[in-house]
């Protein structure tokens, strides 16, 4: 195994890790799709912070995809609060500012190498080709920005996760014993918007948005409790990098599609055998209830 190998499946892990913790949330809240949002909706900050910087410099494009992002969350987060069902806001958010994105693009980039692909669509295979030297250690700049990241996420996580977590199931609850919901809303979706922003310049929209609903949707089929449920939810998503890199390397397929693709194959098998939610297990509750019924 080469070290460009090591990166990649590196990069791949913290990925996992990331979305997994910050995708039990989102499931929990019935917001999984918003981490899609966010990685359509930033283009237009793409756009204007290549246009106001007149450099495709990563740093800018960050920051102004990272302010998008915020504007995302908040304007769904209004419509919703205003009467509108939390998927069609999600959905009216993401296409309109997708769209504004496609016109920027294509009003003002032409003659320019910036195109959806380039700075919407990243591809895992080359994060080893893109090094960045901080504190006097060399690594991919796609390793550098999640491992930082992660780092945010697990500190503000384990600082406050009473509160995410009461937030989560009961937000009247959490409003009632005075935790500021709306705080503590604004602070999960600052940390998806990050995750997101520098997951898919390097990685891919397909294998963030992936990495934050199927592993934690997996997870919740497997536990009813929320520290389990997020640490499966990470195990489910290094699991299926490992295996799906290694599943790409054997039919010379694409990294991503792979990881997401085993990943989906994890839920199937969770959805079928889990000892509590799945189908196998329902319907051997069922046969067993019909035959102490019928003895009975």
């Amino acid at each position: 195994m080469s070290t460009n190998d090591i990166w990649i499946m590196v990069t791949g892990i913290l990925v996992a890790a990331c979305s997994g913790i910050l995708g039990s949330f989102l499931v929990l809240r019935k917001m999984a799709m918003v981490g899609d949002a966010i990685s359509h909706s930033v283009l237009p900050g793409i756009v204007i912070a290549f246009l106001i910087s007149g450099s495709r410099d990563s740093l800018a494009m960050m920051l102004g995809a990272s302010i998008v992002g915020l504007i995302t969350v908040f304007l769904i987060q209004m419509f919703h609060q205003s009467g509108v069902q939390s998927d069609a806001a999600i959905g009216v958010v993401f296409t309109s500012l997708f769209a504004l994105g496609v016109i920027l693009v294509s009003m003002y980039t032409r003659n320019i190498d910036l195109d959806l692909d380039c700075v919407l669509y990243g591809e895992i295979a080359f994060v080893p080709f893109h090094d960045v030297t901080l504190f006097g250690v060399e690594m991919p700049k796609a390793v550098w920005g999640l491992a930082i990241a992660l780092l945010l996420i697990v500190v503000l996580v384990g600082l406050f996760y009473k509160q995410f977590k009461i937030c989560s199931f009961d937000p009247a609850l959490a409003a009632a014993v005075g935790i500021p919901v709306v705080l503590f809303h604004y602070l999960l979706m600052g940390m998806v918007s990050l995750t997101t922003v520098a997951s898919f310049e390097s990685v891919g929209a397909i294998l963030v948005v992936g990495m934050l609903v199927i592993p934690a949707a997996t997870a919740y089929l497997l536990t009813d409790r929320l520290a389990r449920m997020i640490l499966y939810s990470v195990l489910v998503g290094i699991t299926s990098v490992l295996l799906g890199y290694y599943v790409s390397y054997v039919l010379d397929a694409s990294i991503a599609g792979c990881i997401v693709t085993v990943a989906g194959v994890l839920f199937v098998l969770a959805f079928l055998l889990s000892p509590t939610h799945g189908i196998i297990a329902k319907r051997l509750a069922q046969r067993r209830n019909a035959m102490m019924g019928s003895r009975a």
